[in-house]
This record gives structure tokens, C-alpha cells and sequence, in this order.
């Protein structure tokens, strides 16, 4: 007889952009790899028309009749038709995967909670989703069984903001795919042909919108000799979010289009190419739930330079720099030091590999099993 879980998994979707990073990533890897975690479980994945979860044993899937693509709908479906079919369904837990759980349930209720961007920076996330997030995720958290937080700055976040106590909070740090690994210098030359691309650049990987923190690394850049700009180019590689014009028009006043380049959104099979491409890594939000991609390069023996604030100095360990979001002049010395330390970027390479090595999925999901087995008594 299994433990039998609902998960809630909306927010999957099978198209390419601005929704297939991110959060999409840890539900659909968290998912492929539950399976192997705990063979006395089994799941129901409820996702909307649009999603594709990973086809494993145990795992069934439902689907409405109607997208749940648009916001409003999935409000809908999660308050409305979600506690009807765990009703019907019966399961002994259901799984929240992303912030905010039904406010009426027939079962008990584990939710994941990836960050509190919409408490700390409000004007960051668009009016609709923070007043969503803002009315319901503190409840949810409050009232469920376990919370299960992407990384320990998360965890103490929930802990000082909500008030939820740190023995209801579990963590599951993300995983990194096989894929992210060093690649053969030849099919890295290669892609760099393809995409136009110099021998020599620093790469910004995500999405881009204000809390990227984008106009400072601009900035930053800008203050380098332009001997140096000449010979090292900027990549901000990612689909464009919400006021995401800022980002060019900094470029356009610092006159840096000629050193700059804006490719628009990634395919995930091609990230390992980017990374592996990259001179350096560079992160310089000022908020993260987790900082996924600065692993992923780590994995990639890529150095990064990050912020110090959130969970970013989680991510990154100590492998590199980790510098104030707001200091610009720190990081044009850091920029510099990559362009003219071969020494270090090597050392830090070597570090970052191994510092990577620590996350796996299957990490991801055993703890996500153990925080199961705690929400219904089971250990």
C-alpha cells in the first residue's frame, strides 16, 4: 500500500520562455526524481493543459478540461476546483508546489516556498501576483503540516517574517543536471562561431527585470578601460520580464552596444554551451530564492562572481566573489581581477566544481520525502 500525495504543479508548462526557468525547472526535476526517493510512495500530479511533467512510474496525471495558463484561471482552479478533486481523490497529503495551498482542504497540506521578493520588494513583482501571494502565502505556511523552503536564507526568512517556528520548516536545495559539467574546448570554439560570440565574455544568465540588478552591473562594466571592454564582452543572456526597458536603455546611455550583448532567451539544452563559453559568471541580483544558475555554471568549472545578500553566498560557497549588490566600484575591481588572473579564475573553477558536486536532484527529492514522512508521523 503507498502513501499516496497530490502535487499541485500549475505552474509547469511545456512552451519555451519566460516560464520555463526557474520555478518551472525544480518542480518538473523535483518531480522526475521522487520516484527513486521512496519506493512506498506513489503521486498525482494536477497540472493544467499546458504542463508536462516527467513520465514515471507512480506517478499519474490529471489535467481540467480548461488552461490554467493565465493567472486568474489557476487562482480559480487552486481555491476552487483543487480542494473538489482532493475530495474526491482521498490522498493522505498534498503538496503545494509553489507558494499557497487551497484555503479549504480535506487533507493535510506540505507547502514550498522559493522566496519573500513580494514582501521585501514589493514594487519589484507585478501588482496582480504580489497581492496574490501577499493575502495567501503567509496563511498557507501557517497552516500547513510542513514548509519546505529552497535554501537556509529562505528558511530563516520564513522564520523571521512569518513567525513559522524553524522546527516546521524543512529545506531541499535544487539540484544540478549531469549536463552541467566542463565540455570539450572544441564544441565550446564551435558554439561560440555560431552565435557570434568573442573568445572572451562575462555572461548574466536570467530572466531580466529589476531585481537582477542588471543597470549596476552595467555600470560596473562601464568603469573598465575600454581596452579591456574591447577585449572581454558582456552577454545578458534571458527572456525579457516586466520592466525590463531600463536594462537597455542603460546600455544605449553608457554607450556600451558595441561590447554588450542582449541574445534573448536560452534553450535549456544550450546552457551548458553558454556557461562553458563564459569567461566568468556574474550575478548581481538583489534577491534570490535560491540562484540556481550560479551553480549550474559552478558545475560548468565557470568562476562567479555574485551578491552577498539572500542565498546567493549559499550558492555560490566559498568560491568566488561575493560582493555587495549596491557597490559598483567593488565590482569592476572583481571584473578586473577575472580579466587579468587566469591564476584565479582556474583556482575558482576548480572550487566552483566541486562546491557544485553537493546538488543533485536526488538530494532535492530525498528531502522532500523526509519532509513527507514528518507532515503525516511517519518518521
Amino acid at each position: 500500500m503507498h502513501t499516496h500525495v497530490g502535487l499541485n504543479a500549475h505552474l509547469l508548462t511545456a512552451r519555451s520562455g519566460y516560464r520555463s526557468a526557474g520555478i518551472n525547472g525544480y518542480i518538473y526535476n523535483l518531480i522526475g526524481a521522487l520516484p527513486d526517493a521512496d519506493p512506498s510512495f506513489s503521486y498525482t500530479v494536477f497540472t493544467g493543459s499546458q504542463g508536462r511533467p516527467p513520465i514515471r512510474e507512480r506517478i499519474a496525471m490529471r489535467r481540467p478540461p480548461w488552461s490554467t495558463e493565465n493567472p486568474l484561471r489557476r487562482i480559480v482552479w487552486e481555491q476552487v476546483v483543487q480542494p473538489v478533486a482532493l475530495w474526491r481523490l482521498r490522498p493522505d497529503l498534498a503538496h503545494a508546489l509553489a507558494f499557497v495551498t487551497p484555503v479549504l482542504t480535506p487533507v493535510p497540506v506540505v507547502v514550498t516556498v522559493y522566496d519573500l521578493s513580494f514582501v521585501h520588494y514589493p514594487a519589484l513583482l507585478p501588482a496582480a501576483r504580489r497581492l496574490y501571494l501577499g493575502m495567501l502565502t503567509r496563511r498557507s505556511c501557517q497552516r500547513a503540516r510542513r514548509v519546505i523552503a529552497i535554501s537556509h536564507s529562505t528558511a530563516r526568512d520564513l522564520s523571521a517574517t512569518f513567525g513559522i517556528p524553524p522546527e516546521s520548516i524543512d529545506v531541499a536545495l535544487p539540484g544540478v543536471g549531469n549536463q552541467f559539467a566542463p565540455l570539450p574546448e572544441a564544441d565550446v570554439a564551435a558554439f561560440r562561431t555560431r552565435q557570434g560570440l568573442p573568445d572572451r565574455f562575462l555572461l548574466f544568465l536570467g530572466t531580466l527585470e529589476p531585481r537582477k540588478n542588471l543597470p549596476m552591473l552595467l555600470r560596473a562594466y562601464a568603469q573598465l578601460p575600454a581596452c579591456d571592454r574591447a577585449a572581454v564582452h558582456l552577454v545578458l543572456a534571458g527572456g525579457r520580464g516586466w520592466m525590463s526597458e531600463e536594462v537597455f536603455g542603460t546600455v544605449e546611455a553608457l554607450d556600451l552596444s558595441d561590447t554588450v550583448h542582449l541574445p534573448g532567451y536560452v534553450a535549456p539544452d544550450e546552457l551548458p554551451l553558454w556557461y562553458n563559453a563564459a569567461e566568468a559568471f556574474v550575478y548581481p541580483s538583489v534577491f534570490e530564492g535560491f540562484g540556481l544558475p550560479v551553480v549550474e555554471a559552478l558545475a560548468c568549472g565557470t568562476p562567479a562572481v555574485v551578491s552577498d545578500v539572500s542565498s546567493l553566498p549559499e550558492a555560490a560557497g566559498e568560491t568566488g566573489y561575493c560582493l555587495p549588490p549596491g557597490d559598483v566600484a567593488a565590482w569592476t575591481d572583481a571584473l578586473a581581477r577575472v580579466l587579468h588572473d587566469p591564476v584565479w579564475c582556474e583556482e575558482a573553477g576548480a572550487r566552483g566544481r566541486a562546491h557544485a558536486a553537493r546538488f543533485t536532484w536526488a538530494h532535492t527529492a530525498a528531502h522532500t520525502v523526509a519532509s513527507y514522512r514528518r507532515a503525516l508521523r511517519l518518521s
